[in-house]
């Protein structure tokens, strides 16, 4: 069944993956009632799953390892998850 934040999570990781191409970065929206993106660096192969969800302070996107960014400012998410996929990072 599917949680009552399904439709906003999936606005905010739609908005994240319209931003990825520009950094370079490929993702897909996998998942129906639970919504996550599957993001993956096309030269390097690293790839992570991106969560969204409600916090106090509003969405946040999460992502391994420890990675976390605000959703109301995908395009530091964006630029964060480039620079955790890119090959030089541990």
């Amino acid at each position: 069944m599917a949680s009552g934040f399904t439709g906003e999570r999936r606005v905010h990781l739609e908005s994240l993956a319209e931003l990825l191409p520009d950094v370079g970065l490929v993702s897909r929206l996998v998942g129906e009632d639970d919504p996550v993106l599957w993001v993956w660096h096309p030269h390097t192969g690293r790839q992570t799953i991106i969560f969204a969800t409600p916090s106090g302070q509003g969405w946040l996107f999460l992502w391994s390892p420890g990675g976390q960014g605000r959703a109301d400012d995908p395009e530091s998410t964006a630029a964060a998850l480039r620079r955790a996929l890119d090959a030089d990072q541990p």
